[in-house]
This record gives C-alpha cells, structure tokens and sequence, in this order.
C-alpha cells in the first residue's frame, strides 16, 4: 500500500513538473514571430526595414540591380493566383515584387501582413500593357484599367525567397 502510495505521488509530481515546464516554454516562445517560408530557404536576419529599403531604391537608377532582403507590409495582393505583391514603405512609397521564374506564388489573403524579400531589387519602366494586365489581376474596373495610358516608372523586385509573418 505504501508503495503505491510513493509511486502515486511520485507520478503526480512528475505531471506537475513537466506541465510547469511547458507552460514556461510556452512563454518564452510567445514573444518571437514565426514566418512561412516560401521559395529559397532564407533567413530573416539582415533585412532592410523600410526607411533603408526607401534609401536604397532612391540612389539606384535604371538598369542597377541590388541583391538585397527588405522587410516591409503587403499593401496588395495578385488576386488572381498571387503571383505578385506590392510592399507599403510607409510613406506612400511602394515596391512591386514579382517572384524568380514564378517558381512560387503567396496566398491571397495576405494584405496587412509583414513579409521579408529576399532577391533583386531595382528601378523598372513599367509597361502600359504590364500595368493593365497587374490592374486585371487586382480586380480593377474596366475603367480603371482603360485609364492606364503611359509607362510608370517603379521600384520593383524580383523575389527568389518570402517569409509571412504569422
């Protein structure tokens, strides 16, 4: 009887410990942001916040190419596979990033979420006809889309890695 007695508290002291345990894991992990990857393996160390990304667009020109990690907020989403994203810099200025060879695409329903880049960054001429087809795939009114009439120059990127904040 008492050894049943010992081993019965022996397994509740256990449980209690072990539970103590994973409560204290628990809280030490609720502070750190977990991301989805998407693409190349990546890692978030080392990516410019906004201000810097602002920076580093405004020194290029035309024809520069920059290996760069950005991390910034979606603004908008390709809603017709989310082949392509634009970032909000903060200050009205925005990055159109499209994805290496469409090797990946990100979920539809990421708009307000943190992402960080990590491939090319540069100055693009874009297009009208570009500009339309990416005004289609957002669900622009036809209107909209007609009202697209000149090339737009943009700071773009061309993403061989994505991680999404969760």
């Amino acid at each position: 009887m008492k050894l049943k007695m010992a081993l019965t508290l022996w397994v509740c002291v256990f449980g209690l410990i072990s539970c103590k345990q994973n409560a204290e894991n628990t809280d030490k992990n609720a502070g750190k942001a977990t991301y989805v990857p998407f693409g190349k393996s990546m890692t978030k160390d080392e990516a410019l916040d906004p201000i810097d990304a602002i920076l580093q667009y405004k020194v290029m020109t035309i024809g520069d190419t920059i290996s760069s990690k950005i991390i910034a907020k979606v603004s908008e989403v390709c809603q017709a596979k989310g082949c392509w994203m634009i970032l909000d810099l903060g200050d009205g200025s925005e990055i159109m990033v499209t994805f290496k060879d469409y090797e990946f695409f990100v979920p539809k329903d990421i708009a307000d979420k943190e992402v960080i880049i990590n491939g090319l960054a540069y100055i693009d001429d874009m297009s009208v006809e570009k500009q339309q087809h990416y005004a289609e795939d957002a669900g622009k009114t036809s209107a909209d889309i007609a009202n697209i009439v000149e090339p737009k120059r943009t700071w773009s990127f061309e993403a061989d890695g994505i991680l999404i904040k969760n």
